[in-house]
């Protein structure tokens, strides 16, 4: 089994309410329930980026297409991670993608 990376993208705010934040985290359980073994590395959420460009520039901005957080899974191929990726809890928000990348091991 090759391993995949699910890069989570969007400009969507996490909950305010406990009861909604709630419902999120029950939503993320059931589907790495789902996926079972496959996942390697449930991720986290991650804060808002910074770029680094040539010449040392720097923009504060979280880039074009922000990253929310990610997840490490276990797949037969990029089909079968795209497969996987279908039911993730962030696809309900239509602010969110999901861009899914063979992690190639070199060592």
């Amino acid at each position: 089994m090759a391993k995949f990376l699910y890069v989570y993208h969007g400009s969507g705010k996490m909950p305010t309410e406990e009861a909604e934040r709630q419902a999120a985290m029950d939503a993320w359980t059931n589907w790495y329930g789902k996926l079972g073994s496959a996942v390697v590395d449930g991720g986290n959420p991650v804060g808002m980026s910074k770029m680094v460009l040539p010449g040392g520039k720097v923009e504060n901005n979280g880039g074009s297409n922000p990253t929310a957080g990610y997840t490490i899974v276990e797949a037969k191929d990029i089909d079968d991670a795209v497969g996987k990726a279908k039911d993730c809890p962030i696809l309900m928000d239509p602010a969110f993608s999901v861009e899914i990348a063979p992690i190639i091991e070199v060592m």
